[in-house]
């Protein structure tokens, strides 16, 4: 009786991981719905953990690298889990595998990467009318606070503030951090 139990499962899983690659790189299924082996939710965010992660194209230190962050801290998602090997996405789209322990729960966000230029207000309180603290550039990398009705306390290196939460690659929209 517990072999087609296990067989129940793994199919369940296995439409899952289908599903979720219908979907499409640009989309998550119901934010935070299914839990991975880990026991955590996918999708979530993380962060890298050091400063060099080598992204491989499937699960297994036999698939070869498809290429190396060399950023720490960067925000990541994780979309898929597969034993201790996680399947990210990046800003761009971009999805791999990376070991588990290279990784951290770690929140941390990108300002507005997907723009080339200009700049976004950090406000000292979480209103759009709020004294302007600071102007953030593009790609600028930021410790995710806490988030809620739309913005998120962020903090770096020589600031701190509250940022429109639309602004952020590395959150959900709407998403409450406490």
């Amino acid at each position: 009786m517990r072999r087609p139990l296990r067989l129940l499962g793994v199919l369940a899983a296995g439409l899952l991981v289908l599903l979720q690659g219908l979907a499409g790189p640009g989309t998550a299924l119901a934010q935070n719905t299914a839990r991975g082996p880990s026991g955590f939710p996918v999708p979530r965010f993380v962060s890298l953990k050091s400063e060099r992660v080598n992204v491989r194209v499937g699960p297994t230190l036999e698939h070869r690298i498809g290429w190396t962050y060399v950023r720490a801290g960067l925000p990541v998602e994780i979309v898929q889990e597969f034993e201790n090997w996680r399947r990210i996405r990046d800003w761009q789209g971009e999805e791999g595998w990376v070991f588990h322990s290279l990784l951290s729960g770690r929140r941390t966000a990108l300002v507005t990467p997907w723009e080339q230029s200009g700049t976004t207000p950090l406000r000292a309180e979480p209103r759009s009318d709020a004294r302007l603290a600071a102007e953030l550039g593009p790609n600028v990398l930021v410790n995710v606070g806490s988030c809620r009705q739309g913005w998120c306390r962020v903090s770096g290196d020589r600031f701190s503030g509250w940022i429109d939460q639309t602004r952020l690659f590395g959150v959900y929209p709407d998403e409450t951090i406490e």
